[in-house]
């Protein structure tokens, strides 16, 4: 029922039964040794432990050898006070000596641990394909690399060790006590027995709870990124308080697994203090009973003190470990997406293409056939076209047609089902993708400022002059707007590049553009989110300084492709028509000609409209 009422409630769209935003998987069960075998085979983790672990148990040993020492001494007249104290330090320093060597070692374990996870989870992330981003939410990569990595970098390294620690202090008192009274194996036996399966019917929920709990963050976050990312829709509509409501009850489904999880430990913990409770009487009864002498008074208050603590120790390593057992479902949460299946590789050393491919900037396309995952119907089907060097191609079409996809696939953002495109001759699936995707230009529809200064995010990589730079300002009209900046070239550009306004930031991209000169340069419908003077200045640049390369437009409006070479018309992923533009326009049924008139009309409405505000 639980399970049931957090599963993930998505109303995806589904193709043929493959869900565009797939449900979030999560182990379920014991997983056995699996997720600490991964956590501690990470740079020499199994070593690193296991002297913690040998620390530790020197630091025990110190211990019931510096108990044992003033146990047998202190009723000895033979024995001076100062030795006895002497020693008694001597012992308890060598013994804070190996605890001490145990944090560092279980810091050390923490810092290596984390380090390799976090490298191989971003690797993976990073190398992983466009299709992954499209099936899954940002919350579910937030709460991994924000609370996972938590409690991984913090809580997992030393609450093993602490498990460790805790569980052999357990059993030490209970060897002290069954050396001194070895009647209290008759009770403490069986309350080991039963301990372990109060734990084991402990673990069948708690484990479940606390995977809930990991899945349920993933909206929390999700629903965050969404309404930050969305704040100026939301309140324009009004919708501030179905929004906040909407969050706090994701709180509460996220809240509810960890108070049920909370509830179980008090279970757990009332019912281990019972049994060490019975387990110390038993023991204090058969200490009363022992004949005169047996032992010393001295040993009897050790045995007694070993006792007293077999309460806390043993609630705290059943606790631990059940604590452990929870938090190493990060390590699962994380080794999810450590495996990710990767893009292809970014360089085939056995098939570069050449220094200066692209040369001629053709492109061919033989029967392309494109799906976004196996299963699902095909998004382009068979398209067959020829683009020659230094022609300007416009591609047109409904929205869904998949024109953004044709673009896609020439950066091999999704890799081809069926078919191959050659430019110049070779086929852009035989070599790697920093080759293939370093050669083209591309201005997109959302462009992108990082973080920075304006030279960083016109030449990231310093192949360029501050000559070249103001050059291409320049021609791209730029250059005002940036030397008005008191530091000129290094002035800052924050997040999204929010200080510029949208038109500009295309125009940067523009500049991206021009600094590298690629052959092919890609227009995915640059201009449907910036003004009519931007647009002008945008294509204006275009036809001058890309004269003699390859420039692909695919078209938000119509009259950006009015000048082009030649038009590709798609419907419903299939090549309806490929020829020049005037002369489609003059085709009765052509479909690029009902667009040009749909476009027109809709802009002399607009116009009227205006007007007559």
């Amino acid at each position: 029922e639980i399970r049931n009422t957090y599963t993930e409630k998505k109303k995806s769209k589904t193709f043929g039964g493959d869900q565009l935003i797939k449900k979030e998987e999560r182990e379920v069960g014991d997983t056995g040794f699996k997720p600490y075998i991964l956590y501690l085979k990470q740079n020499r983790g199994f070593l690193t432990f296991s002297v913690a672990a040998i620390c530790h148990l020197s630091f025990v040993i110190g211990q019931i050898l510096q108990n044992s020492w003033m146990a047998a001494n202190v009723d000895d007249p033979h024995f001076s006070t100062l030795k006895l104290i002497l020693v008694y330090l001597l012992i308890g320093v060598v013994s804070s000596l190996f605890l001490l060597t145990r944090t560092l070692f279980t810091v050390v374990l923490g810092m290596q641990s984390s380090r390799a996870l976090f490298s191989q989870l971003l690797i993976s992330l990073f190398h992983a394909p466009m299709s992954f981003y499209d099936s899954t939410p940002l919350g579910r990569i937030l709460s991994r690399v924000s609370s996972d990595l938590s409690i991984v970098d913090l809580d997992v390294p030393f609450n093993l060790v602490f498990t460790v620690g805790s569980t052999t202090n357990c059993y030490t008192n209970l060897a002290v006590l069954a050396v001194i009274t070895w009647q209290v194996l008759f009770v403490s036996v069986p309350m080991i027995c039963l301990a372990i399966r109060l734990q084991k019917y402990y673990f069948s929920s708690a484990k479940e709870l606390m995977r809930i709990n990991g899945t349920t963050k993933s909206f929390v976050a999700n629903h965050l990124a969404e309404s930050v990312a969305g704040a100026i829709t939301i309140r324009a509509f009004k919708e501030e308080d179905r929004f906040s409501a909407k969050n706090l009850e994701l709180i509460d489904q996220n809240g509810s697994p960890f108070f049920h999880y909370f509830s179980a430990n008090e279970w757990l913990i009332q019912r281990l203090e019972t049994l060490s409770a019975a387990v110390l009487a038993f023991a204090g009864l058969c200490m009363v009973l022992l004949p005169p002498g047996t032992f010393s008074s001295g040993f009897i208050g050790m045995a007694l003190s070993y006792g007293l603590s077999l309460n806390m120790s043993l609630v705290f390593s059943i606790n631990n470990q059940c604590m452990l057992a929870n938090y190493i479902i990060s390590v699962e949460r994380l080794d999810q997406y450590m495996h990710i299946q990767s893009e292809a590789p970014e360089v085939i050393e056995d098939n570069r293409p050449p220094v200066n491919w692209p040369s001629e900037g053709k492109v061919e396309i033989q029967n392309l056939q494109i799906r976004y995952r196996q299963d699902a119907p095909l998004v382009l089907r068979g398209i067959s076209c020829t683009f020659e060097g230094g022609h300007k191609i416009g591609i047109v079409g409904r929205t869904g047609s998949g024109k953004t996809t044709l673009i896609g696939a020439l950066f091999r953002l999704v890799e081809p089902s069926g078919g191959k495109i050659l430019v110049d001759g070779i086929d852009i699936t035989t070599i790697g993708l920093h080759d293939l995707r370093s050669r083209f230009g591309i201005i997109p529809q959302d462009p992108t400022l990082f973080t920075g200064t304006v030279r960083y995010n016109l030449d990231p990589l310093v192949q360029h002059t501050d000559k070249e730079i103001w050059e291409v300002l320049g021609k791209c009209q730029l250059k005002d707007a940036v030397q008005e900046k008191e530091d000129g070239l290094d002035s800052s550009v924050v997040e999204d590049g929010s200080n510029w306004s949208m038109g500009q930031r295309q125009l940067f991209c523009l500049g991206r553009a021009l600094l590298r000169r690629s052959k092919i340069l890609v227009l995915d419908e640059a201009t449907a989110s910036i003004d009519n003077a931007t647009d002008s200045i945008l294509q204006k640049t275009i036809r001058t300084e890309f004269a003699d390369c390859t420039v692909i437009t695919v078209a938000h409006r119509i009259p950006t492709v009015m000048d082009s070479t030649m038009v590709l018309a798609i419907s419903d992923g299939k090549l309806v028509e490929y020829d020049e533009p005037m002369k489609l326009i003059n085709r009765e049924d052509s479909l690029f000609g009902q667009l040009v008139k749909e476009y027109w009309s809709h802009y002399q409405s607009a116009e009227s409209q205006v007007e007559m505000t």
